[in-house]
């Protein structure tokens, strides 16, 4: 483990499942899901969650599939807040119920969100998503901003010969509102992302494209969030611009983050496969403290498992642990 840095942050897949069809992740082309009894119960997600506090996480950011689209999540929410020692819970979501439920899961205790948002046009989200909902993803961006779920960031993942004409368009969305736009590099980590390998657009040709438009763009430190994004700023701009370099750039070391899936299945890396399984631990008995000693190996051995450079690119479902 590096030194001075901390494995405080915990993703937590909520479901497999999703409600758009994305061309680089394409859930519902996936050969099977998931069964009720295999993906965790509310009860057993806040008891691994109130585990993993106690042995240091302090963040928590709940994903998918599309989290949105759980029964009674507001409530989990709500459970998932009154846990000792965490301090921030966080959520990532492509947007289409946001703005039906922001206001009430602002109240049950999230604190910030982030919006998957590939393209400002519709026919083009269509394109990316196989869907209409372009209008419902947009009104649940500004819902999230009225209600309070700040900083709301939106991840874009750029696509030569797909969106990467509306760089510039994005980056203005920072201009006047309080927004922080994170261009995120394609990397394939399927067979079906992977046919998309030729369109990676590295995030420093980005940010000399903005810088072109707009200005030498300044780095700035300061905003809120967890991981190995960079941010900039456009001069006298409300929000923030964000580069993540997951394909040009190596940052394993600053990684300080473990993932499990909706099976309860521990991934210490994105590419590391999973190692461990907390479900059995959860449903059959175990004690609290073979639990808590459980958990604590799985931070502290994370560091055995960066295995970014040797990863097989095209196994993994991000729409199943957790993207």
């Amino acid at each position: 483990m590096e030194k001075d840095l901390t494995v405080d942050y915990l993703r937590f897949s909520l479901t497999d499942r999703c409600n758009l069809n994305c061309i680089y992740c394409s859930p519902l082309k996936k050969s099977q899901f998931l069964g009720r009894d295999e993906v965790l119960r509310y009860e057993e997600i806040v008891k691994a969650v109130s585990f993993f506090a106690k042995a240091g996480i302090k963040k928590l950011r709940l994903t998918g599939g599309e989290p949105l689209i759980k029964r009674d999540l507001v409530e989990l929410i709500k459970m998932l807040k009154g846990i000792k020692g965490l301090e921030e819970i966080a959520m990532t979501t492509n947007g289409v119920y946001l703005d039906l439920l922001a206001d009430e899961l602002k109240k049950a205790g999230l604190d910030r969100v982030n919006v998957s948002l590939d393209t400002l046009k519709k026919e083009k989200f269509r394109h990316i998503t196989g869907s209409d909902h372009f209008d419902d993803v947009w009104a649940g961006i500004e819902r999230s901003i009225e209600t309070g779920l700040q900083p709301v960031k939106l991840n874009v993942i750029l696509m030569k010969g797909i969106n990467d004409d509306e760089i510039t368009d994005f980056a203005r969305l920072t201009l006047k509102r309080p927004l922080t736009v994170r261009f995120i590099e394609l990397f394939p980590t399927n067979k079906r992302s992977h046919k998309l390998a030729g369109s990676l657009i590295e995030g420093e040709d980005v940010r000399k494209k903005i810088s072109g438009e707009f200005g030498e763009i300044d780095k700035i430190s300061g905003v809120r969030g967890n991981g190995p994004a960079e941010y900039y700023k456009i001069k006298d701009s409300t929000g923030a611009i964000g580069f993540i370099s997951n394909a040009s750039r190596d940052f394993c070391g600053e990684c300080n983050r473990i993932r499990v899936d909706c099976a309860g299945r521990v991934s210490p890396c994105l590419f590391s496969g999973y190692i461990y399984d907390l479900r059995p631990l959860l449903r059959d008995g175990s004690g609290d403290d073979k639990l808590l000693a459980y958990l604590k190996n799985i931070l502290s051995t994370k560091y055995d498992y960066n295995k970014k450079k040797a990863a097989n690119r095209c196994g993994i479902e991000m729409s199943t642990i957790g993207g």
